[in-house]
């Protein structure tokens, strides 16, 4: 009798044990595939949602790393399972593309808050440039000539990031073809080709967007000023809010959110609710960029901004994860 007792007592702790460690590691046994983008500086945020990801149990298998608008196909296609630096309006039409709401669930938003739009140095605002539609007069644009040629120089966008569309297509609407020459490429050395010139003393102009680093370094109000446009224009007639604090900055005032799958959604709920709940303010982000471009820009300097940003962050951190715990019972 007391053996029987004994045995029953054994198999109830051992239920309530395994029991327990489902409610708090959900994801146990399940490996997620997440895509990421070829641009370092998104890493920290992708990498706070990673190991929030293991904190729940799931493995996190090593991201396939791509260009954004491939990455928005892998996850359509299946060949990944999220990506976490979705812009809402910025990448929508990367977003129709691979499925649209047939396939892909945008959750969140994770950061709110994004800008883009075009800015020019402070001497320059402050002489009168503040519209870039001021570049249509051959000699104020001549004021940002880099190379000779007359026309302004535009420290632009990398093909396939979606903001060469736009920045493209505002050239033509705003008739600054013949004025202002869009420079791309590498966007780290075409931006500091800018700063360079910045600090010689000459006008500079061009395009960016929060959170990075950039205007970290050339701080606007103090630095910098950001162009308005002449008039809201997008591609393809979308029409979204592009003012912020009182200027028209001519992109969306965007949101980032994880991309992933209707079917993901329904088989990961703790996963789910993960992405729908965690928040990261976007001067967080901007913080951590700015350290990566004073040098500390290794994989293990960023895995110690996650550590840093959870342990001042805990309680909302605890917060996601509990969240998304309670969703998986």
């Amino acid at each position: 009798m007391f053996r029987t007792t004994l045995t029953a007592a054994l198999a109830a702790s051992t239920f309530l044990g395994t029991a327990a460690l489902a409610q708090e590691m959900p994801g146990e046994g399940t490996t997620v595939r997440p895509v990421i983008g070829l641009i370092a500086e998104e890493y920290f945020q992708s990498r706070i949602l990673f190991r929030a990801l293991e904190d729940l149990g799931y493995e996190v298998a090593e991201p396939l790393e791509t260009e954004i608008q491939t990455a928005h196909l892998a996850v359509g296609t299946g060949d990944g399972d999220f990506y976490p630096i979705h812009w809402g309006n910025l990448h929508q039409a990367f977003f129709n593309e691979s499925g649209g709401d047939d396939v892909l669930e945008k959750v969140g938003p994770f950061v709110e808050g994004m800008l883009q739009g075009y800015l020019v140095d402070k001497a320059s605002y402050d002489a009168g440039v503040t519209n870039l539609g001021d570049l249509a007069d051959a000699e104020v644009a001549a004021r940002f000539d880099a190379d000779g040629d007359g026309k302004a120089d535009l420290a632009g966008c990398v093909p396939g990031w979606g903001c060469e569309r736009i920045i493209e297509h505002q050239l033509s609407e705003y008739g600054l073809l013949d004025t202002v020459s869009h420079n791309q490429g590498a966007y780290n050395a075409i931006i500091a080709d800018s700063m360079a010139r910045h600090g010689n003393g000459d006008a500079i102009l061009y395009y960016t967007w929060t959170p990075y680093w950039v205007s970290g370094a050339l701080v606007p109000g103090e630095d910098v000023e950001w162009l308005e446009v002449p008039h809201t224009s997008l591609p393809d007639g979308v029409e979204v809010n592009t003012t912020f604090n009182g200027k028209n900055l001519g992109f969306a005032v965007d949101s980032m959110y994880v991309l992933t799958t209707d079917d993901f959604v329904a088989e990961n709920p703790a996963a789910a609710k993960l992405f729908e709940v965690a928040r990261l303010d976007v001067n967080d982000i901007s913080a951590q960029n700015k350290l990566m471009a004073d040098g500390e820009d290794s994989s293990d300097d960023i895995d110690r901004h996650v550590d840093e940003w959870i342990a001042a962050h805990q309680t909302d951190y605890d917060g996601w994860l509990d969240a998304a715990r309670a969703a998986a019972q």
